[in-house]
């Protein structure tokens, strides 16, 4: 096997026949020590706290978003205010009994959510997630304005990203995903 230009020979002096990768990676600190940036997120769906839980639930299903966050103006130029969920859809919305047709999402968004700094890393990241049990965390400025949104899904598509090989090339079998989307 030729690596590089050069014949790669085993430790008894044979040419390697299995092709041994000369791009190996492991899983190590560095990655989760990139700035949270590298991250491709998408652009926030930002409401005020005034517009209807109808209007949110209708824009995050059109953008197939799992949140929307809320400031005074429904702008990125504001503060955060809060964040709504699909978790508050079913926990503050349905199990109340609640008409969203006529809801401000400012009664049933988790106000000041926990958020990070622009300038936090993967690593915070995913520990915001675990520890605190969010699949979105809001990402804001040193005023506190949304940046962007940082979900489970764009730290998973961030990590398949960095090992294509290990995670896209898996054997299917009785353990392999379903071909459909639950629920959509």
């Amino acid at each position: 096997m030729r690596v590089g230009g050069h014949v790669v020979i085993d430790e008894l002096g044979d040419d390697v026949y299995f092709e041994t990768s000369s791009d190996s990676r492991h899983f190590d600190a560095s990655l989760v020590r990139e700035p949270l940036r590298v991250v491709p997120t998408r652009e926030p769906i930002i409401l005020p706290a005034s517009e209807t839980a109808t209007v949110a639930m209708r824009a995050m299903q059109r953008e197939h978003r799992g949140c929307v966050i809320v400031t005074d103006d429904g702008t990125r130029d504001s503060k955060l205010q809060g964040i709504f969920t699909e978790r508050d859809v079913l926990l503050r919305i349905v199990d109340r009994g609640k008409n969203p047709a006529t809801l401000p999402i400012g009664e049933v968004m988790t106000p000041e959510p926990d958020c990070l700094a622009v300038e936090s890393t993967v690593a915070h990241a995913l520990n915001k997630m675990s520890v605190g049990g969010f699949r979105h965390v809001p990402v804001v400025d040193d005023q506190h304005r949304p940046a962007f949104v940082v979900s489970v899904r764009d730290v998973v598509e961030f990590l398949v990203a960095a090992f294509p090989r290990e995670v896209l090339n898996l054997a299917t079998g009785r353990d392999s995903a379903p071909q459909t989307r639950e629920g959509a």
